[in-house]
């Protein structure tokens, strides 16, 4: 099997209802997917994480015509080749990003030639369906009524975990912290996400304050570049601390898990490496007992991506306790996310469950594809 073209697609959509968090406001959502196509009539696709305009060129304009007539299903191979290819100049950001979607789309074509789905393909039991938890209470001006609105409409959706923004100030998050345990009840599992708003201080401030009430985990207290910050933080709370969605491959993670900077992981597939590297970083986190729940906030392929690598990621295999299982469901305005394929994930009482067809298990609608481009 040869790959005969690589395809971009750039998608953009206006927002009917734009949000924000700590660093930015958005009015529009912003993707890159990737189609592979082969000689024996297998299509892959994948999704880039990360501006659209310079992840096009890197994949269309140098690393597409390096891939062309080779093997798909080399997948290690074509990972080794294109990371070499451009390590002198692309270790992290944009590079890896195009890299993550080539070989998501890789592990696609080989899954669907061997005529199971990906997370079978990748050592996976037989898995129905993945709890998870909504990501949403961004900032409003009426954040009062909004988030008791919010709340309301997941529990009612079946989550028995969300998480929420904060970042806004130190008072303001405390209020709005206890605004919505309040609206969700002591039984759901609440996070919080800075987005790295904070210093060291400031998020140690934070986490004291609402330590009381039973925050699951603090999501990027500080900078991704501070590892001395996330640890500071980690020694003066007891919540546990989130992060990763902004680090790169098994190299940049290293430090990160050995130092126990995390306790969970959250690598996102389509900037980390790609499916290829997800289980390398899996792999490394196992081995200090540091969980992975993957970082998914782009389209149907990138969330469908993240299930099957989740159902499959290798974790500490000497304990019989059965472990936390929880994967981010977006829950903001994203018509990528179901109206670019004919059979859209199914979500049903706080589960996603994984799709059973080969590869991702999903089919793009071409039409509706081509209205977003």
């Amino acid at each position: 099997m040869k790959i005969t073209a690589v395809r971009v697609h750039t998608l953009r959509a206006a927002l009917e209802r734009p949000f924000a968090f700590s660093q930015w406001r958005f009015t529009r959502r912003e993707t890159t997917l990737v189609e592979v196509s082969t000689d024996a009539g297998f299509e892959g696709w994948g999704e880039a994480y990360g501006p659209s305009a310079p992840i096009a060129a890197a994949v269309g304009e140098f690393f597409s015509p390096l891939v062309v007539g080779r093997d798909p299903r080399d997948t290690e191979a074509l990972w080794d080749f294109l990371y070499a290819r451009s390590i002198d100049y692309g270790q992290k950001g944009t590079l890896l990003a195009a890299i993550s979607a080539l070989d998501i789309a890789f592990w696609d074509i080989k899954a669907r030639a061997a005529g199971v789905p990906l997370y079978r393909l990748l050592g996976g039991a037989p898995t129905e369906k993945i709890p998870c938890y909504a990501t949403g209470f961004y900032y409003s001006e009426d954040y009062e009524r909004a988030f008791r609105q919010e709340a309301a409409r997941y529990l009612e959706l079946g989550f028995d975990a969300v998480k929420m923004k904060v970042g806004y100030g130190l008072e303001r998050d405390v209020g709005l912290v206890r605004l919505v345990r309040e609206a969700v009840g002591p039984r759901v599992r609440l996070m919080m996400d800075a987005n790295h708003a904070y210093d060291p201080v400031t998020a140690i401030a934070l986490g004291r304050r609402v330590e009381p009430l039973e925050i699951g985990w603090f999501e990027e207290p500080v900078s991704p570049l501070d590892v001395e910050g996330y640890l500071e933080v980690k020694r003066n709370l007891a919540i546990p601390l989130a992060g990763g969605e902004c680090e790169y491959t098994r190299f940049g993670f290293e430090p990160l898990l050995r130092r126990r900077a995390l306790d969970y992981a959250q690598p996102d597939l389509c900037s980390c490496g790609g499916i290829s590297e997800g289980m390398k970083i899996a792999v490394l986190a196992s081995v200090y007992n540091i969980h992975v729940t993957p970082h998914a906030w782009g389209s149907a392929v990138g969330q469908t991506a993240a299930l099957h690598f989740y159902a499959a990621r290798p974790r500490q295999p000497f304990t019989t306790t059965p472990e936390l299982r929880l994967i981010e469901c977006d829950q903001t305005e994203n018509p990528f996310r179901t109206r670019i394929v004919t059979n859209p994930i199914r979500f049903q009482n706080g589960c996603w469950h994984l799709p059973e067809g080969p590869g991702l298990g999903i089919q793009i609608d071409r039409q509706a594809l081509a209205g977003f481009e």
